[in-house]
Parts: structure tokens; C-alpha cells; sequence
């Protein structure tokens, strides 16, 4: 079962290769719960979902930066700044805070922190 540290350390690979989607279906439990902003999805496939909504709204994603994980205990925390041009919105830069729990080896949590 992987630690903590190897979870926060792979989800961070991943996204840094812009493989979002991937990391959800390799590092999330079953029955996970995201929160963001005042919207709770629950279960992988909701998850996975809301991602797939996402990226289908980036017109261009011009740059990422993902930060090194903060680890302790069951939980880590990591920013993100993201770069991208929105099919309805426009341009502009989004830096968030995402916190993370972790049980059992998969991620049973995340909630995202920003303001836009």
C-alpha cells in the first residue's frame, strides 16, 4: 500500500505530465468526495466527470504550475496556477490551494481553495 507521501508525490507526476485524468482513476478511492467552491461531487466517476467538464471548457491551456506536496499525517496540500483561455470566459490565471486526505493507500478527498 503506498504512503501518504508516494500518493502526493505521484498525483503531483501526473498532473505535471497533464495527465489529470489519469491520476483519478489510479488514485482515488471508489467513494471519494471533491469539494469546490460550494459543490460536493461524490464517487470517482462524478469526479472524473467534473474534470472531463473542465478540461472540455479550456479553450487553450497556456501554462501550469503545479507546487511540491506538503505531506502530514493522512493529508497533503499543493497550489496549483493555471494559465488558460475559457470557451466562455477568457484568459486569466487561477491559483488555487487543493487539500487531500488519503486512507488506505487511495484518496478519499480533495477540496479546492481559490478565488476567481
Amino acid at each position: 500500500m503506498q504512503t501518504t507521501q508516494q500518493i502526493a508525490d505521484r498525483l503531483v507526476a501526473l498532473c505535471r505530465e497533464d495527465k489529470n485524468l489519469d491520476c483519478i482513476s489510479e488514485l482515488y478511492a471508489e467513494n471519494a468526495t471533491s469539494t469546490e467552491s460550494d459543490t460536493v461531487k461524490t464517487g470517482r466517476d462524478a469526479i472524473l466527470q467534473k474534470n472531463i467538464n473542465w478540461f472540455n471548457s479550456v479553450e487553450t491551456l497556456h501554462s501550469t504550475l503545479i507546487s511540491t506536496p506538503i505531506v502530514t499525517g493522512n493529508f497533503f496540500a499543493l497550489t496549483m496556477d493555471i494559465d488558460a483561455t475559457y470557451k466562455q470566459h477568457g484568459r486569466f490565471m487561477m491559483r488555487e490551494i487543493g487539500v487531500y486526505e488519503v486512507r488506505d493507500g487511495k484518496i478519499i478527498s480533495d477540496q479546492f481553495f481559490y478565488n476567481m
